[in-house]
């Protein structure tokens, strides 16, 4: 297990605080093993340009800030963190915890869902609701744009999954088969197939168009938290099939299905021949997976573990990182690097080259269950019923 990182901490408000006169926050600096080295920083007026003026008490220092960026460090510790506001927040298109989000390959369309049950498609540049998706009889857990961004795949408790039109709402297909909630789903190439995880252990390969179910990819006891699927090509042997592939099985060849699962296993299958290609074993249950490469991928722990695996080479892990000890709740790739988001609320963009992150603030201590990115742009959903869009600037 890896040991967990010296991390500095803000309050996820500090972007309005310090825009009142005297606005005081507090800032703190987590040490494994040592007492926390808490402080505060406060606002001494807004300058022209309307950055505040920040002074911090003596155990840190405020080395820059903007309108919505501030970087502090810990001379102590000879760590230092940038913490990044959110561009814009909006808590109108659900009335409760928003559970899971995503943005269309265009960007200019998001989906969300909520535990309030509603399930909708929105416009980000205005966050105008563009279109309620009704037929699921209980929460959903997992929506995602096909690349087309005019279709909306969803599964949920209902043991269902469903393939939506963006434009009027309608339910296209829906797919039964799984004998427990839908964890996660996923689209393959164009979305003429497509792929769902579920308690029951199942990922199964559908037909979207007739909403027939393909073949069942792989059968375990455990719980399949969550599955990535991505271009592999020759890097690993993928097999052949044992059997003639039906004629409604589309763009599976080449293709690697990661299964995060419950068990704390992690486990590479051949979508197009069905055979094991790798199996890792982690230290608690896996919650998220996702592709950064076409050899790497990260996979977020119970534990608050983040650990990379070149499936090349998966009998032990390229790197584990632990920048918090809640749970990894979601992981999303992000131009070199990635988005990993936590049960405490908080978002880590780590800086490719460095042992330093990006901290996007916002969320007081809220989980942040899902992120998703286009270009420059980083959304999150969150307990509090918040969406919040960030504008990351240029890590390099």
């Amino acid at each position: 297990m890896a040991a967990a990182a010296t991390m500095l901490s803000i309050q996820g408000d500090w972007d309005q605080v310090l825009r009142e006169a005297e606005g005081e926050v507090w800032v703190s600096c987590k040490i494994p093993g040592k007492p926390t080295i808490r402080g505060s920083l406060t606002s001494k007026g807004i300058s022209s340009d309307e950055v505040p003026e920040v002074t911090a008490s003596e155990e840190f220092v405020v080395q820059e800030v903007t309108k919505n960026r501030i970087t502090v460090s810990c001379p102590e510790e000879n760590i230092s963190c940038t913490f990044l506001s959110p561009y814009a927040s909006f808590s109108h298109i659900h009335e409760k915890n928003v559970s899971y989000l995503d943005i269309s390959s265009g960007g200019d369309l998001g989906v969300s869902s909520s535990t309030d049950q509603t399930f909708k498609v929105w416009e980000t540049h205005n966050t105008e609701v563009k279109s309620v998706l009704e037929g699921h009889t209980r929460d959903v857990f997992s929506c995602k744009f096909f690349p087309s961004g005019q279709e909306v795949l969803s599964g949920g408790l209902d043991s269902l999954v469903k393939v939506w039109s963006v434009n009027d709402g309608s339910c296209l297909a829906t797919m039964k088969g799984h004998r427990g909630s839908i964890l996660d789903i996923a689209v393959v190439a164009d979305g003429q197939n497509v792929i769902s995880s579920g308690q029951d252990g199942t990922a199964r390969l559908w037909d979207s168009a007739q909403g027939a179910c393909i073949a069942v990819v792989d059968d375990s006891y455990s719980p399949i938290n969550a599955i990535a699927v991505a271009e592999v090509g020759n890097a690993v042997n993928l097999g052949s099939p044992k059997e003639t592939p039906s004629n409604r099985e589309v763009g599976t060849e080449g293709k690697l299905v990661v299964l995060a699962r419950e068990d704390k296993s992690l486990e590479g299958v051949s979508l197009h021949s069905r055979q094991s290609v790798f199996d890792f074993e982690g230290s608690d249950a896996f919650n998220c997976c996702t592709f950064i490469s076409s050899v790497g991928v990260l996979a977020g722990g119970l534990d608050g573990n983040i650990i990379h695996v070149d499936i090349r080479n998966p009998k032990s892990a390229v790197e584990t990182v632990s920048w918090s000890e809640t749970p990894v709740l979601s992981l999303v790739p992000f131009r070199d690097t990635y988005v990993a988001s936590y049960g405490n609320g908080t978002c880590y963009i780590p800086l490719k080259g460095s042992e330093q992150v990006l901290q996007l603030t916002g969320p007081n201590r809220q989980p942040v269950f899902q992120v998703a990115a286009w270009k420059k742009l980083v959304y999150t959903c969150c307990r509090d019923g918040f969406i919040r869009k960030y504008e990351i600037p240029d890590l390099g």
